[in-house]
């Protein structure tokens, strides 16, 4: 084994054992440069295990005061010689303290560096009680121009007013090096605070911080890079602690992922230089892929010149304090463009893609008809079936007599749902090996599924958060495809079910602009015959 491949598998064994991802989708992964730092940190026994012993208390409440000190001084000083000088103290303190201590000190940052209310009241008061001249369109000449000035003043000074005080400390470690990671990391804080508790200051700076993340990471100052096997050790080490929506085997499986047939592009930031922002994984197929198995046992793969399809089968972020923000937006139209300028014998471009929503949400739809049936058959247990206006029986009566006959020793259960509920929570997911109940739970799982990609909607948008990233970047549901992911991870999230969603290049922005209006998913004919006019939305 050379240096480089080696180098790659030790550094691999940090990787983090709880990943999320984006999955096809914005949803951020943990981030795994921060979970090293912690854990050099527990075993040098700094601060930052906020584990420390009640004899420590006096060291970390210093180290709290000697943090604030410097955050001060990076927001008020105005001697340049030495600010870079604070801004690394403050950046290294920061990373050094407690998980207590930087909620205290992002709690003070909000709090006490916000903008000044009682200016804003007056500036507003002092603008309200102006005399609007005529209209400017009417007025002409100096003298009349002169009228508006005092407008002009205040409009100008609100504006000043408005920028909280905080916005200096994040502008100028945004131009500092090694910032841009320093604020990743301390917004990866802010939202894991309010994941715990609502707290409308913090939620305040976390939004100003978003946009001012949304601005500074525009497309024009990333840079598209493919990665490649040739890239040092170091950046391929990231895409294997990273890649969490089908995790990297071995270094084999990595070469596999960067060599022939298969393309992996990141966008790389130049404030965190050898480390991809996030990055995308395509397999060069002749057709779209109806499994997984598909792309990742694929072997050999097909000769590039034969391919007509990119397949984009994972896309991940590195950076959790970037969530939120739509990078794998523009990362898949970068892609696009890049493969067809290489490539202009690709005409397709699809993914193959999980639902990560669906089983949690058939599972708590069936736990409510039980719920509900239970109630009904508790207060009128004469009555035949459920009287509840709620109680909706999901299953066809095609479906309920094909799991009612099932054998009770492997489906029990008092009716249809009962069986298909006993089935679904079950941890050992036999049913996967057994034909008799893949062809009773064939049809409903994937009707149902149907169902819930282009019906069940949050806010006039798509419920499942995959489906949402890709109907607002403009792609269209093709296909839903039965037992794709036989992982535990795909059986528990989607029972095994992956769709393929479909960039049709002449049609992208038209069916971006359609979802966004109006929540309009386009599809296949293919799809339709899963969903009825019988099923709810």
């Amino acid at each position: 084994m050379n240096k480089k491949a080696l180098s790659i598998l030790m550094r691999a064994r940090m990787k983090p054992n709880d990943r999320t991802s984006l999955s096809l989708s914005p949803i951020p992964l943990t981030n795994a440069t921060s979970q090293m730092q912690q854990q050099n940190s527990r075993q040098n026994g700094s601060p930052g295990d906020g584990n420390s012993a009640p004899n420590d208390s006096g060291n970390s409440e210093r180290e709290f005061k000697r943090v604030r000190a410097s955050m001060h001084s990076a927001i008020s000083m105005s001697k340049t010689e030495v600010l870079d000088d604070v801004l690394n103290n403050f950046s290294e303190g920061y990373l050094n303290l407690s998980h207590e201590n930087r909620r205290k000190l992002l709690l003070v940052l909000a709090r006490e560096y916000d903008l000044n209310r009682s200016q804003v009241r007056e500036l507003i008061k002092q603008y309200l009680g102006l005399e609007h001249p005529a209209d400017k369109a009417q007025v002409s000449g100096s003298e009349d121009e002169g009228l508006f000035s005092s407008f002009y003043r205040i409009e100008r000074n609100l504006r000043h007013a408005l920028q909280p005080v905080y916005e200096v400390l994040f502008e100028r470690l945004n131009t500092h090096p090694g910032g841009l990671r320093t604020l990743s990391i301390l917004r990866e804080d802010i939202l894991s605070i309010l994941a715990e508790e609502n707290i409308a200051s913090l939620r305040a700076l976390d939004s100003y911080l978003m946009e001012k993340f949304i601005t500074w990471l525009s497309p024009a100052a990333l840079e598209l890079h493919q990665i490649t096997w040739d890239d040092p050790a170091s950046l391929l080490e990231k895409i294997v602690a990273y890649e969490a929506v089908h995790p990297i085997s071995n270094l084999l499986d990595l070469k596999r992922r960067l060599g022939i047939g298969r393309r992996c592009f990141g966008y790389l930031h130049p404030a965190i230089p050898g480390e991809p922002l996030i990055f995308i994984e395509v397999a060069l197929l002749k057709d779209i892929a109806q499994t997984i198995q598909e792309v990742l046992w694929d072997n050999p793969p097909i000769p590039e010149s034969e391919a007509t399809c990119a397949l984009f089968y994972s896309i991940s972020s590195t950076q959790p304090g970037l969530a939120g923000i739509n990078l794998g937006k523009f990362l898949i139209k970068r892609v696009v463009t890049q493969v067809k300028r290489e490539m202009p014998h690709i005409s397709t471009f699809a993914t193959l893609s999980p639902i990560p929503g669906f089983i949690s949400w058939l599972l708590s739809k069936l736990a409510s008809q039980r719920l509900l049936a239970e109630g009904d058959n508790l207060s009128q247990p004469q009555a035949e079936g459920s009287s509840s206006t709620f109680y909706e029986n999901i299953l066809k009566p095609e479906e309920e007599e094909a799991l009612m006959s099932l054998p009770k020793d492997i489906a029990a259960g008092e009716n249809g749902m009962d069986v298909m509920f006993n089935l679904l929570t079950s941890t050992s997911y036999k049913w996967i090996h057994s034909p008799e109940l893949l062809s009773a739970l064939k049809s409903p799982l994937m009707r149902l599924c149907a169902r819930y990609l282009l019906q069940e909607k949050k806010r006039g948008k798509a419920l499942d958060s995959v489906a949402n990233f890709h109907l607002q970047n403009g792609a269209m549901v093709e296909r839903i495809n039965w037992m794709a992911d036989r992982s535990d991870k795909g059986l528990s999230q989607s029972g095994g079910i992956m769709v393929n969603y479909v960039y049709r290049l002449d049609h992208i922005e038209e069916y971006a602009q359609s979802y966004f209006n109006n929540g309009e998913i386009h599809t296949s004919s293919d799809l339709h015959r899963w969903v009825d006019a019988t099923d709810t939305a």
